[in-house]
């Protein structure tokens, strides 16, 4: 009788695809962080993108996010270097600070105070990044000649990207002169979301170029749209409540995002409308089709959203491998190369 999977299985299986997205063009391959939470598997994504990159040459890595309030940043700091290493400068550090707070309480982080060590992280991961000592007397922090090594491969530091979805987060990230990434709300939102960041970002009178926006969507393509919508459909409609159920049977129970302040916009939407798989794609919270069909409706947001990383996941929810990687493969061979 054949076992279940075993995460080693899982992770091998998710590093030959990076391979084949590798070979056929993709330019970045990201991962995010949860903990205490059904969504995803990498608990500790240092260490995964390490095996990534041993596997790998060309494409670039990173994290879209790191739960900054959940790692000591001197430790993160020294991770995300030795990383930049084993992958020849190939990474991009992605950071944010979380939205399930379920997943804070398990831990006994004050979820409430997650942007104020979020900050306080940062601060600290650039200082590492960039000074020999590091000394730092902060609220959740303290430093005394800290000797952070190694620094970085990439100079003077990987790329920063802040999650960000607020309107505090959204201008803390061009106040810092930070690239800025969406992947939750409609598309009238992110449109929304991106020109106050830009906005932002000039009254900030930054030196050099504008930052870079990033983009990610689900997105499922099949050799026809009635296929695609045939294998996309039913993983969409679940992917929210995906596990969800069985951590509310929990003690604790699932928590998410009660901080009106911070919450998605995607929630523009009534409950019956975001149950609605027809919804859902007309307002670009799934990208769903032909081969045609997803390029013409990327071609589209490239003009409203002005993004300049995509960023495709083909995962959704509990879609088969064999689904996943299809995908993966007709996106590589006939949408990415009409943005080449």
């Amino acid at each position: 009788m054949a076992r279940s999977p075993v995460a080693a299985d899982i992770y091998e299986d998710h590093i030959r695809q990076v391979q084949v997205a590798e070979q056929l063009g993709y330019n970045s391959y990201f991962i995010i962080e949860h903990q205490n939470s059904h969504v995803g598997q990498i608990t500790a994504p240092s260490v995964y993108l390490a095996a990534v990159a041993q596997h790998t040459s060309v494409i670039r890595i990173g994290t879209m996010i790191y739960q900054l309030p959940l790692h000591n940043p001197m430790r993160l700091a020294e991770e995300a270097a030795m990383l930049d290493h084993l992958s020849r400068g190939r990474l991009d550090f992605g950071a944010g600070l979380g939205t399930h707070e379920h997943e804070f309480m398990r831990w006994n982080t004050p979820f409430e105070e997650r942007r104020e060590m979020g900050n306080e992280s940062l601060e600290i991961i650039l200082k590492a990044w960039t000074e020999d000592a590091v000394t730092y007397d902060g609220k959740y922090w303290q430093l005394d000649e800290a000797l952070p090594f190694p620094k970085p491969y990439q100079m003077p530091h990987p790329p920063v990207w802040y999650a960000a979805h607020s309107t505090t987060s959204l201008e803390y990230a061009a106040k810092q002169n930070f690239h800025v990434s969406q992947n939750l709300d409609v598309d009238e939102v992110i449109a929304e979301k991106f020109d106050l960041y830009r906005e932002a970002w000039k009254q900030c009178k930054h030196a050099g170029p504008m930052p870079q926006a990033f983009l990610m969507r689900p997105v499922h393509v099949a050799e026809t749209d009635e296929k695609a919508r045939t294998e996309a459909e039913p993983r969409i409609l679940e992917a929210d409540s995906l596990g969800s159920r069985d951590i509310a049977q929990t003690r604790i129970g699932f928590r998410g995002n009660t901080d009106t302040a911070t919450r998605s916009d995607r929630a523009r939407g009534s409950a019956e409308q975001r149950n609605s798989y027809d919804w859902r794609i007309e307002n670009g919270l799934a990208i769903v089709g032909s081969p045609e069909t997803v390029r013409r409706k990327l071609e589209k947001d490239l003009k409203v959203f002005g993004y300049d990383v995509f960023c495709a996941n083909h995962q959704i929810g509990t879609m088969p491998f064999d689904q996943v990687s299809s995908s993966l493969k007709l996106f590589g061979e006939e949408v990415i190369p009409a943005f080449s």
